[in-house]
């Protein structure tokens, strides 16, 4: 037994070895994509474990405790109100990745949809397309702030109004696939030999628009973490107890010279975020780009 064991464990050290070998690889070719997924993952798991990372409740007042400095108990200090600020700048990171995962969904699926008609319906190409382009020609934040004044603050309702703005150019996106596939002689080819919509649709037009899309999600994940804290920070975004890093900044910036970390460290999460999104953003493009592919190669 322990002789017929020996190639065993030789060969699964093999493989161990291949898989590190391969993983390493992955990095060297890949450095931004790994690094940003690797941020990315590391603070949704910190929105994630909340409770156990902080015994603070975000929204707990403690009077007493107010104003305090970086300590070991209160490693990033405590606001006007004696809110532990590390509790509340990681709570509201919930916020903060969950605004921006929606967001990019939503609106990704809505402009997928959108772009595909306006691409082979000639109709709806005139009609819907300048819809969209009437909103594009309204600023997003205005947009945005418009709607949640009529509608109120509520973290569904930031999603619907980071969402509007974002569909057009998702949709002017796909439909510009969509129009260059349709005139690629292969495409035409199975025009010619008589192969329905659905099928032209299934197998050639829409995997064509599924790489560019992933990455263009991204970058609409990074606008949107930026646009809730916009919000938030004017006073039309998250209700004033739900901790976010644009209400924490917003409660802060008067005493910034007294508590600078009620400004500054969900200021450096916010840009850390928007930082590894992009980055996750440009690390995909360069990964499912096929030149960039030949050329890494």
């Amino acid at each position: 037994m322990a002789i017929s064991s020996v190639p065993v464990e030789a060969a699964r050290e093999g493989r161990l070895a291949a898989a590190l070998g391969g993983a390493g690889t992955f990095t060297r070719r890949n450095p931004t994509l790994v690094i940003g997924g690797a941020a990315l993952s590391l603070l949704a798991l910190c929105a994630i474990a909340a409770p156990l990372i902080t015994g603070y409740d975000p929204i707990a007042l403690d009077v007493v405790s107010r104003l305090k400095p970086p300590t070991a108990e209160h490693l990033f200090g405590t606001d006007m109100m004696g809110r532990d600020i590390f509790a509340r700048v990681i709570y509201g990171s919930r916020v903060s990745l969950t605004v921006g995962l929606s967001v990019a969904v939503i609106a990704t699926a809505i402009g997928l949809v959108v772009g595909l008609a306006a691409g082979l319906l000639r109709w709806v190409d005139v009609v819907v397309m300048r819809v969209m382009d009437g909103l594009m020609a309204i600023p997003s934040v205005l947009l945005a702030i418009a709607f949640m004044a009529l509608a109120g603050s509520s973290i569904r309702n930031i999603i619907i109004a980071i969402t509007i703005p974002e569909i057009p150019r998702i949709a002017r996106l796909v439909r510009g696939i969509v129009m260059s596939v349709k005139e690629q002689p292969f495409v035409e080819a199975a025009i010619a030999a008589g192969t329905k919509d659905i099928a032209l649709l299934r197998r050639h037009i829409l995997p064509s628009t599924i790489n560019p899309l992933i990455v263009q999600a991204t970058y609409i994940a990074a606008s949107a973490i930026i646009s809730e804290a916009y919000l938030s920070f004017l006073g039309a975004g998250t209700p004033p107890e739900i901790p976010s890093w644009g209400n924490i900044v917003a409660e802060g910036r008067s005493l910034f010279t007294i508590a600078p970390g009620a400004v500054l460290f969900p200021s450096a999460f916010l840009a850390l975020t928007v930082l590894a999104v992009n980055m996750l953003g440009d690390g995909l493009r360069d990964r499912l780009d096929p030149q960039m592919q030949r050329g890494l190669r």
